[in-house]
């Protein structure tokens, strides 16, 4: 690297918030299937710890030598509905309680994992291990959960959208604030470092190590160098940003990836906010143009964003994947909080904005009494975006239990707060309760 180069990051990391979000360890566990339970767990807690044995001391010692910040260390597994399928059991929270222990041991952040693939359909592991989401979520304190309930090339899975509903309220009444550790997606991507939707996939290796930047500042300080200037020059400044940004991202998983002698996986490219000031993507559109987020053109903004991220990063990585693209998740980024206390940004403007950002509604905060069957028919509304769009999508949304809006629920950390937001009182009661499965689009058909 040149001189200036190396003076440029140096910049980014001090002053403008540039970090690697996450370094993830992806890890298959279908050679610890058994149907025997308590055999199943102890295969799966030996992999995990031999796997990741090293990989906070890795993580670690990499920020010591080159300075660069690595916020998360966390672990995704192949989903429990398949490895758990074999075993002579109703109840998957021995499963996630192995999973705990395992990340527990190691030091590590987050593990995810405790996921269903059921966008086409159920098989019986899908049925008991989302029956069993609420009571693990509950009993554990870093395990994610993911259920992908639909795909471009499959149409939507209205009974699991209905079913997933009713877990979230199911989750709600036990603790809101763990409903941040369910994400309910369409066309979930396998190679997902960021929490909590990651899950190891069935086409992925054995094990590798994929990354996740993040650098809404950096971006921010770049625009604010261009004022006035077209779009055509924004774009440009933003895909720069972005080339610089990946390639600290692909140097340091290098590095991970050798010294922990697994693969290297990707470079997600994902802008994502956390709540300390000057770390909002909400403020890079603002410092598009926008009086605040949520102004009409919000969408527009946010999908110039969204494409130039994309096309910078492209060019700096050889094999970039994930989510890559622009987060928006309410209560991890002040300028987002703002504008939903002002008035400003509506449920109805983000659900919008996620038909051209990189996943959906996030870490939206609803009133406590929010039905079900509400909740559901947000979740259809997320799917369908992501299937026609033939994007991913999700949702993590939490009802705040005894609470409405205008009051406010706090996560701490780097999860924020969120102001609670309006939800429309029509009730989509009817529509969810025909049940079935809403069939793929036309587009969908390319072979």
């Amino acid at each position: 690297m040149e001189t200036r180069q190396i003076q440029e990051t140096l910049q980014m990391i001090d002053e403008e918030h540039l970090d690697i979000r996450t370094i993830t360890m992806g890890i298959s566990l279908f050679d610890c299937i058994d149907s025997n339970v308590d055999k199943a767990c102890q295969r799966i807690y030996d992999k995990i710890t031999t796997k990741a044995r090293d990989l906070v001391k890795v993580a670690q010692d990499i920020q010591m030598e080159y300075g660069v910040p690595i916020v998360n260390k966390r672990i995704s597994v192949t989903p429990i509905a398949m490895v758990a399928a074999a075993a002579d059991t109703d109840n998957y929270v021995a499963y996630a309680k192995v999973l705990d222990r395992a990340a527990s041991d190691l030091g590590i952040d987050i593990i995810g994992g405790f996921s269903a693939l059921v966008q086409k359909g159920y098989q019986s592991g899908d049925r008991k291990l989302i029956a069993s989401i609420p009571e693990a979520l509950s009993e554990t304190s870093k395990v994610c959960s993911s259920v992908n309930i639909g795909s471009t090339r499959a149409g939507i899975n209205m009974d699991a959208v209905a079913q997933m509903g009713t877990i979230v309220k199911d989750i709600a009444a036990i603790d809101p604030l763990k409903c941040m550790n369910l994400v309910i997606f369409a066309n979930a991507v396998e190679d997902n470092p960021f929490m909590a939707g990651a899950f190891h996939g069935v086409g992925e290796a054995d094990c590798a190590i994929n990354m996740g930047i993040s650098g809404p500042g950096v971006v921010k300080r770049a625009l604010e160098q261009v004022k006035g200037q077209p779009f055509d020059v924004v774009s440009e400044t933003i895909k720069k940003t972005a080339f610089k940004v990946t390639r600290v991202g692909q140097f340091v998983g290098n590095i991970a990836a050798k010294r922990l002698n697994v693969p290297f996986g990707i470079v997600d490219l994902s802008l994502a906010p956390t709540p300390a000031p000057g770390d909002s993507v909400a403020e890079i559109l603002e410092e598009i143009g926008l009086e605040s987020v949520g102004a009409p053109g919000t969408t527009a903004a946010l999908a110039l964003l969204n494409d130039a991220v994309k096309k910078g990063g492209i060019m700096a990585c050889e094999h970039v994947g994930g989510l890559s693209g622009a987060f928006i998740p309410v209560s991890e980024d002040q300028g987002m909080i703002k504008a939903v206390q002002a008035g400003k940004l509506s449920l109805e403007k983000l659900e919008a904005m996620t038909a051209v950002c990189s996943v959906g509604l996030d870490m939206v905060a609803v009133p406590g009494d929010t039905t079900a069957a509400t909740i559901s028919g947000l979740l259809a509304d997320e799917a369908a975006i992501g299937m026609i769009n033939n994007k991913t999508t999700a949702i993590r949304i939490i009802p705040a239990t005894g609470q409405s809006v205008g009051e406010d629920i706090n996560f701490g950390g780097l999860f924020g707060h969120a102001p609670i937001m309006a939800v429309n009182q029509s009730q989509p009661t009817d529509f969810v309760a025909r049940g079935g499965r809403i069939p793929a689009p036309v587009h969908s058909f390319k072979n």
